[in-house]
């Protein structure tokens, strides 16, 4: 599991934010807490979703918004045009061990990427436009933010627990 450090409360713009998102982060790995592998991987809603779908998806997108987009390093991503989900989808092979271990290793990328930058004004540039780091850190809490409340949301159709923070 991540480190479940709380945010700063009187940190600089950077380690608020940073703070943040490492609390949700945690928060979406301790929702896997106690699960085997099966139950972690079961499709609970009409979507498909899965809770262990969620934690792999967040995998992907912290390394497409901070190792490739803000980082430069260009990555070979699950997902393609023809098959625009399969960062949600569970293979076989894949158990919670290893979705846990590829988000904590994509967290550790995205945090050195995070750590490196000269400042929160660090941009990457897609179609539309420039994004800043602190968009990204701003847009990634909102991500892993809504997440979480979909994985409190699961974890409680698998065996009702429920909770934002362990204990």
């Amino acid at each position: 599991m991540l480190s479940f450090d709380r945010a700063p409360k009187t940190g600089n713009e950077k380690e608020t934010l940073v703070g943040v998102l490492n609390e949700l982060r945690a928060v979406m790995l301790w929702k896997l807490d106690g699960l085997d592998d099966e139950r972690a991987a079961r499709p609970m809603v009409p979507s498909g979703t899965s809770l262990l779908g969620i934690v792999k998806h967040l995998a992907w997108v912290e390394r497409w918004w901070f190792v490739d987009f803000i980082g430069g390093d260009r990555l070979d991503y699950p997902w393609s045009g023809e098959d625009p989900d399969a960062d949600f989808r569970i293979e076989a092979h894949e158990t919670v061990a290893s979705i846990s271990q590829l988000y904590a290793d994509a967290v550790g990328e995205a945090n050195a990427v995070i750590a490196a930058a000269a400042s929160l004004d660090v941009t990457g540039t897609l179609e539309s436009g420039p994004r800043s780091l602190r968009w990204v850190l701003v847009h990634m809490i909102d991500e892993t933010g809504r997440h979480a409340g979909h994985g409190d949301i699961v974890r409680e159709l698998i065996d009702g627990t429920t909770g934002y923070y362990p204990g």
